[in-house]
């Protein structure tokens, strides 16, 4: 068997520089199933991670949807083929009834560029607004609106950042400080003689920290988008598909209809798959102005894939699962919140959690202290890992198919490595 060392050297000299691997020491992974990852040398880990994955690794519905189509026909949208109209009925039929065009791409950051390039048609405006640690893509537009990738991706122009929600630091519980920081933006903008095209943002905040509350906080910045001749692009890789328990979309918690909704990685559980949801009149005037066309986009196999994603969620009920394993989760790690100082808040909707981890003397973010968490969750066989503009925030985000026995062993292991990094 080759090892890691080996693996190591021999990525970097054929992939680069560019490309970051999980964890000090990084796993060797070679098969998966359900909630579970297998490495090189047998040893499971429980995958609390993964939202790519989203009803499970290698779900064997999904496995044979793929496997089947694939062996029949594969083409793209320039031919007739009744799949992708299926899937799009099916993606359709979850929406807010206002949102009755879908398109798709291959990954969420092609959702995200295509929804700006029609809504720049749309508005007319160049401005657009993302919150202060975001990620939204690595597309050279998208990575300009992504200031968690650091200063290798420099801002697009006439991007406008705001604070994301943040009731634990800024004590805005009703959603009121976020638009106000929305409307401040806008002013910003105006002064720049800049019209405004949109507001971005990831529905859970999730590089910001994961931000699920206060509720209404989007609906309220939408209205000043949208009083402003803007639109609100809910990005719905983070949040979506079932992930939040109560709602099959982030944006449904807040109570507010979006322009646009994109969405990405959970839409084929490992599969490439992309779309973005609009309102008609949007991608009408985007048809007349420009053209579209991506090669994998909607292919016919990508659609049995999403078509069959539909049919686990709805078959298997893991929306529900969501809502209930999620707040299992959330009960069990504020339970261990009760028992050490380092958690300074636990923020949670379904199976999307995020523990923020501090210096008990100073409570100043502990980044360190969250990383050495990480990791020896990694070394006791739970992949975990960490988000926030200080990167001290847990991020728990397992498949949505984990159970309360699968809670146990995290909550376990958790409280474990937290002892141990002390």
């Amino acid at each position: 068997m080759t090892s890691n060392a080996t693996l190591l050297a021999r990525r970097r000299r054929l992939l680069g520089a560019a490309y970051r691997l999980f964890y000090e020491e990084p796993v060797h992974l070679v098969s998966g199933s359900g909630v579970w990852l297998r490495d090189a040398d047998g040893r499971d880990y429980l995958d609390a991670y993964n939202n790519v994955a989203s009803v499970g690794h290698c779900h064997p519905l999904v496995v044979e949807a793929l496997s089947t189509q694939a062996a029949t026909l594969n083409t793209h949208t320039r031919y007739l083929h009744e799949a992708v109209l299926m899937y799009a009925e099916r993606l359709l039929e979850l929406m807010p009834d206002a949102l009755g065009n879908v398109m798709f791409t291959c990954t969420g950051s092609e959702a995200n560029d295509l929804a700006l390039r029609a809504a720049k048609v749309f508005t007319g405006g160049t401005g657009i607004i993302v919150t202060k640690h975001a990620y939204h893509g690595v597309t050279e537009l998208t990575a300009g609106l992504s200031p968690s990738l650091g200063a290798g991706a420099p801002p697009a122009r006439d991007v406008y950042y705001v604070a994301a929600p943040d009731p634990l630091h800024d004590g805005s519980t009703d959603g009121t400080m976020f638009a106000a920081d929305v409307r401040a933006a806008l002013e910003r903008m105006r002064a720049d003689d800049v019209a405004p095209c949109a507001l971005l943002a990831d529905t859970i905040f999730s590089s910001d920290g994961i931000q699920p509350f206060p509720l209404g906080a989007l609906r309220l910045a939408a209205e000043e988008i949208r009083a402003a001749g803007g639109l609100f692009i809910a990005d719905e890789v983070q949040a979506g598909v079932g992930r939040t328990g109560t709602h099959m979309w982030g944006f449904a918690r807040h109570g507010v209809v979006p322009d646009l909704v994109t969405m990405g990685k959970p839409l084929g559980d490992g599969h490439p798959i992309g779309a973005v949801a609009a309102r008609p009149p949007i991608f009408d005037m985007f048809g007349e102005r420009a053209r579209y066309f991506n090669t994998f986009g909607g292919n016919p196999v990508s659609a049995r894939v999403g078509l069959a994603v539909l049919d686990v969620i709805r078959d298997e009920g893991l929306t529900a699962n969501a809502a209930q394993v999620g707040a299992a989760l959330e009960q069990a790690v504020r339970a261990i919140q009760s028992r050490t100082a380092c958690i300074a808040d636990v923020r949670a909707a379904g199976l999307y959690l995020g523990a923020e981890i501090v210096d008990p003397a100073t409570e100043a973010p502990d980044a360190a202290r969250a990383a050495a968490i990480v990791n020896t969750m990694r070394a006791k066989g739970v992949l975990i890992s960490n988000s926030g503009p200080a990167g001290n925030v847990l991020k728990i985000r397992p498949p949505l198919c984990f159970s309360p026995q699968n809670v146990d062993m995290l909550a376990s292991r958790l409280e474990d490595s937290i002892a141990a990094s002390a």
